[in-house]
């Protein structure tokens, strides 16, 4: 007796709709812009995603959902050329400072969305296609059949691993559910229903955030709290000042967590 046939598709987007989520709003990330390029910098997830990736110095790359340039800069000496979509212009504009401050001038900056046409956008074909930590679309099977129509070689992905980068106890303090989260095994799972083998490796980094007081740490964490009310960020509040533990550096929260990242790619046939 064969099992029933399980639509991963349709898993995805059942997680994605159980889900409070503005992160496919431009606006959520223009107004995390600054906060999230100084995280993602000091994190060793891009070394290690590098490392995986293993270019070649000739690639042409896109990157979607470049942000401020957390793989696009450090890839920029390593590939031939990049073109960086992002749907959030204050990222972009981070990533033209940062371009312009390094003497980079291999990276073309595009405005865009999974869900716009990317033809329209003269989005073009690389010989690789990433999207690094930016599967934030309801249809993950026309976003990788997207993605992967603009690669010419090979094809990179990112998803989270168990919680990801998301602090169940951050979540829970205010008076949330966390609810479980669509992690990677869904992504690999689609695809190979899709027909793609897909290599798998996992970045491994263990988070220790310091803040400089309570109201740093409440700005710097309340991305996790999607349409946080006043009320919630009164409790937020009240949970960091109770548990924030003071070093030579700063605040930080009594424990560590290790964060994982799964990045699956597979060649073009």
């Amino acid at each position: 007796m064969s099992m029933p046939s399980i639509d991963w598709n349709d898993v995805w987007k059942q997680f994605r709709s159980n889900r409070r989520d503005s992160t496919q709003d431009p606006e959520f990330w223009n107004k995390r812009a600054s906060s999230f390029s100084r995280h993602a910098s000091g994190s060793d997830y891009v070394q290690q995603f590098i490392d995986i990736m293993n270019p070649g110095p000739a690639w042409s790359v896109l990157d979607v959902g470049c942000a401020a340039g957390t793989l696009a800069v450090p890839l920029s000496s390593l590939v031939g050329s990049i073109t960086a979509l992002d749907p959030s212009m204050a990222m972009l504009s981070l990533l033209d400072e940062r371009c312009l401050k390094q003497g980079i001038t291999n990276i073309r900056r595009i405005n865009g969305r999974w869900e716009d046409d990317w033809d329209a956008l003269d989005i073009g074909v690389h010989d690789a296609a990433i999207a690094s930590r930016s599967l934030i679309t309801d249809d993950l099977s026309a976003a990788i059949l997207k993605l992967e129509s603009h690669a010419g070689k090979r094809v990179y992905l990112s998803a989270m691993v168990d919680d990801g980068p998301h602090d169940r106890r951050i979540v829970e303090a205010v008076g949330r559910e966390f609810g479980p989260r669509a992690d990677y095994i869904v992504v690999y799972n689609l695809l190979r229903q899709m027909g793609r083998y897909a290599n798998v490796a996992f970045t491994v980094n263990k988070e220790e955030k310091l803040f400089k007081d309570v109201a740093d740490a409440v700005n710097s964490l309340r991305w996790m709290i999607q349409d946080m009310t006043p009320e919630e960020e009164v409790r937020l509040t009240g949970h960091l000042q109770a548990n924030l533990v003071r070093n030579s550096e700063g605040w930080k929260l009594p424990y560590s967590r290790v964060i994982r990242w799964a990045v699956l790619w597979w060649d073009k046939e």
